[in-house]
């Protein structure tokens, strides 16, 4: 069984106040009217992904603007944040918990960090072990590295780390002149899509050597919603390589700065989704990956999120009907703002079966029939 975050609990975050999603499913798409917190949610996900892995909490903190901008209404109003998580796997369930509170000068400190871990089958939920407070960074990193704990304490705290750094969030919005995707890059990266898309030629060139078939699917998919999109040409270049491709009925090969913004996204969303699992996170992000798509690319992208899923736990944002009509109403979270304090509701089919034989999911949404309008 995939690995997936059953359920999630936040308070004083953005405009996160308080907030709890249970029974979070594989696919989940997260509409509502700008402002109203997807993109928060989103951004906490990558919070605890920069602080779990090599990107520390404080420097997420200061690339986002300071520790006060991270807390619901200031720390005026909420000195402190708190989070829990529930990461489901095929052996049981693992929990992790935090709390940070305002520090001088815009800073954070952790006033509680504690995890565990509940086995297959186990009749009551484990005990807490907890990381003590005062500290600026995860120690839950720390304590997955030590040799003198018990073997059982050092295991959990290893699996979670390993689980929190699967969080993945990939947005593709920045098209510039000066995008990652533009650039001559290194071939040898190719393990893992960056969240920018900046290794997708590397991440093409290995799957065109290893992995033709697959290759091949990616290029057909293109086409799909790019007609006149040919193949890609790779080349590498003392070790670099640069996003080039062909379009049909052209000698001339046409690079990624004479690509338009919509065609660079649609290649590094195709090339994501269709990625082999090993080379996916357990988690993925997806903030607004509509931008830029014409509705044809939209409903094949909505198609491969549905499949991706079956492999990997998916979270979208998004503002487009189009792409809400892939998913199933009971995989769709609404959210609502009102005196800047964020609100999640979820939907039963049941409900909505009559409507559902009528209207699709982003129909239903566009008629303001489950919320999420100005």
């Amino acid at each position: 069984m995939p690995n997936q975050i059953e359920s999630i609990r936040i308070s004083g975050f953005r405009s996160l106040a308080n907030v709890k999603i249970d029974a979070l499913p594989r696919a989940a798409v997260l509409i509502g009217a700008n402002g109203s917190g997807k993109s928060n949610l989103i951004r906490f996900f990558e919070m605890v992904s920069w602080m779990i892995g090599s990107g520390r909490l404080a420097n997420f903190v200061q690339k986002h603007g300071g520790a006060d901008d991270q807390l619901f209404g200031g720390s005026k109003v909420s000195p402190t944040m708190e989070a829990e998580l529930a990461i489901r796997t095929e052996n049981g369930r693992n929990d992790y918990r935090f709390a940070f509170t305002y520090a001088h000068p815009d800073r954070f400190i952790f006033t509680e960090e504690a995890f565990r871990f509940s086995g297959k089958g186990r009749s009551t939920e484990a005990a807490w072990e907890h990381l003590g407070s005062s500290h600026s960074e995860a120690k839950i990193v720390d304590v997955s590295r030590y040799t003198n704990v018990a073997d059982v304490y050092k295991t959990t705290a290893r699996s979670l780390v390993y689980l929190l750094r699967q969080f993945a969030v990939y947005q593709f919005h920045d098209t510039s002149h000066d995008s990652q995707l533009k650039k001559n890059w290194d071939a040898e990266d190719n393990a893992r899509l960056r969240s920018h898309g900046g290794n997708l030629a590397a991440i093409l060139l290995r799957l065109e050597r290893e992995d033709s078939q697959r290759y091949d699917l990616i290029c057909n998919h293109i086409r799909r919603a790019l007609p006149n999109f040919d193949r890609f040409e790779l080349e590498e270049s003392y070790g670099k390589v640069m996003l080039r491709w062909q379009a049909s009925g052209l000698d001339k090969t046409i690079g990624a700065h004479l690509t338009s913004d919509g065609s660079l996204r649609l290649f590094a969303l195709v090339t994501l989704l269709n990625l082999p699992p090993e080379m996916l996170p357990d988690v993925m992000l997806l903030d607004e990956p509509e931008l830029g798509l014409h509705p044809a690319a939209l409903a094949l992208v909505g198609d491969m999120i549905k499949v991706c899923a079956t492999e990997r736990q998916i979270i979208v944002a998004t503002q487009s009907p189009l792409l809400v009509d892939a998913f199933d109403i009971d995989e769709i979270l609404v959210l609502e703002a009102k005196e800047g304090k964020s609100s999640i509701q979820r939907f039963d089919e049941e409900r909505y079966k009559e409507w559902l034989s009528e209207y699709t999911t982003g129909e239903l949404w566009q008629k303001n029939l489950l919320g999420g309008r100005p």
